[in-house]
């Protein structure tokens, strides 16, 4: 098995956004991860109404049998002077585009600002996204066809009703659907999603969208290193956006019976009995590797390969086939030049793992496959973030990429919940899932694979590792856990500097100090509080060499 550094073709994380549920940021996001918050709750009554839950009559399109999901809505902002629009029209922009475009300039932002970009030129934006039925479309459709068939079913009902009762009717039906706008026609194109990015952040290479059900994210992704290792682009935003919680893209899910009734998703769980739709909008920013250490970038990850498959002719269309997921898995890991069945060959699996017994039985048939049987020693982990958050469809790779490349760059493996019996499959894997956040370690580069397998039969998976620069170096663990988080604890060697603050303002003042004032202010620290640490704002650096030093000042200082 090779551990050598990445090769010149292969590709950097340089920033990541995301605004999934409970989430309106990266951090809170992270943090929610390594905590276990559960951002599950009920349908918002905006979002669909009342009337529409009824689990005794769930057999009619119309009504639901389940209503709870992942949902964004408190934390879903626009800045719309910052951005150059206007804000008398954001009631008529579908609301996908406006979050794609706030997420993928945070993610610039994450990535050094503008200034770290190459010119735009060279700049390209691949969202996923699907096709499926948006507030834009839904609203568009009733307008041109509704209020005539609903007055056509009246005049054939009631034949003698007067015309001006029926005129009424089409006007008040017309006052519903509000006032038609321009910005609220061209929502009706998918596309729109990438190119309004392109057009606010002025990004002038390719913008498109791509729908490959929920591999959507991670085929832009793939499609984004192809960009660049042919050299068309020296840089490209890619993920993935879904906000769609239209009642009939639920209706599809309730008809298929696809939806959990006990109201929890459970990834590999024997108890599972369904998905929930989750929503939200995650990019990453890519370059070349190369490049990205020529530009001295802070680097979450590298990928090492990429692989995407279709199943081919299978039994059914709707039900996943285990030999296509194995063959884009076994792409990507031959692309990234490993073998996934050494002992070390990753620490962490994020599985599609929707909870679906069908769904979550052929992928851990696939895994067991592609990565073989438990032979001895610590068992990776696998584990599926739609546990927290719900599927979040073509933006489902995308927060299990950003899941994993922070877990790789920070040196923690987040735990995946509701997952207290493993189905029984799970016994053939190497893998296992956890309950809680534990430290991540390893002898050689941290290294995970990311699973995405699309409705129809659209495989993707991508192999990523930590960056050469920081591979082998101690864990930093920056702040303190949210009240009733578990605690992320590590073997302490021989030194650990403990600093503490009330304010990460504060901490941030005491690291402006000189290295040797540092390490006394931490010694001062530790004599006085016995080794506890007080203060809201914590940091522990293990080894703290001069090396660690300067990257806890760079990591207080960006927040």
């Amino acid at each position: 098995m090779s551990n050598g550094a990445p090769a010149p073709g292969q590709i950097a994380i340089v920033g990541m956004a995301a605004l999934m549920p409970s989430a309106g940021d990266l951090e809170s996001y992270w943090r929610n991860l390594i905590n276990g918050v559960d951002a599950i709750t009920d349908v918002p009554p905006h979002r669909w109404d009342e009337e529409f839950y009824d689990p005794e009559q769930a057999h009619r399109a119309d009504r639901m049998y389940c209503r709870r999901g992942g949902f964004v809505d408190d934390y879903a902002t626009f800045e719309p002077l910052r951005f150059g629009v206007m804000p008398a029209s954001i009631g008529d922009i579908e609301p996908d585009q406006l979050i794609t475009l706030e997420v993928a300039a945070a993610a610039i932002d994450d990535a050094g600002g503008s200034d770290k970009l190459p010119d735009g030129e060279r700049v390209g934006v691949i969202l996923g996204r699907g096709g499926i039925l948006s507030p834009a479309q839904a609203r568009y459709a009733q307008r041109v066809r509704m209020s005539s068939q609903v007055i056509g079913i009246l005049r054939e009902l009631i034949p003698d009703v007067d015309p001006a009762r029926l005129e009424l009717l089409r006007k008040k039906f017309d006052e519903r659907l509000g006032p038609y706008q321009p910005e609220g026609t061209i929502g009706l194109v998918p596309n729109l999603a990438a190119s309004r990015v392109a057009n606010r952040l002025n990004l002038r290479g390719p913008a498109y969208t791509i729908d490959a059900a929920c591999a959507s994210s991670l085929i832009a992704v793939d499609q984004g290193i192809t960009e660049l290792v042919n050299g068309r682009l020296d840089a490209v935003l890619a993920g993935g956006v879904h906000h769609v919680h239209d009642i009939s893209f639920w209706s599809v899910f309730n008809q298929l019976r696809a939806l959990s009734r006990q109201g929890e998703i459970r990834p590999f769980d024997a108890a599972a009995d369904g998905l929930l739709i989750g929503e939200g909008t995650g990019v990453v920013v890519l370059k070349r590797y190369a490049d990205a250490v020529r530009d001295g970038d802070r680097i979450y990850a590298v990928i090492r390969g990429s692989g995407v498959s279709s199943d081919g002719r299978s039994a059914s269309m709707f039900n996943p086939a285990v030999s296509g997921q194995v063959l884009a898995i076994k792409r990507a890991w031959k692309a990234a030049g490993l073998d996934p069945t050494a002992p070390d060959a990753l620490g962490l699996l994020e599985a599609h793992g929707t909870g679906t017994p069908t769904g979550d039985a052929a992928e851990l048939t696939t895994v067991a496959e592609v990565f073989g049987p438990y032979t001895g020693g610590p068992r990776p982990v696998i584990g599926s973030v739609k546990s927290m958050i719900g599927h979040t469809m073509p933006a489902a790779g995308v927060a299990g990429l950003i899941k994993a490349a922070m877990a790789v760059y920070r040196g923690v493996l987040p735990p995946t919940l509701h997952c207290e019996s493993p189905r029984a499959e799970m016994a053939a894997t190497r893998f296992a899932p956890i309950a809680t956040a534990q430290p991540w370690e390893s002898d050689g580069p941290r290294r995970a694979g990311i699973n995405a397998f699309g409705f129809g039969g659209i495989n993707a998976h991508l192999v990523i590792e930590q960056a050469p620069a920081s591979a082998g170096e101690p864990l930093v663990a920056v702040g303190a856990p949210a009240a009733g988080a578990g605690t992320v604890t590590v073997d302490e060697p021989d030194q650990v500097l403990w600093l503490a603050a009330p304010s990460p303002a504060g901490l941030g003042e005491l690291l402006d100090r000189d290295d040797q004032t540092v390490r006394q202010l931490g010694a001062d620290l530790a004599e006085r509080s016995g080794g506890d640490a007080p203060g809201r704002t914590r940091l522990g650096i293990v080894n703290p060499t001069d090396k660690l030093l300067a990257v806890a000042r760079k990591t207080v200082a960006r927040g």
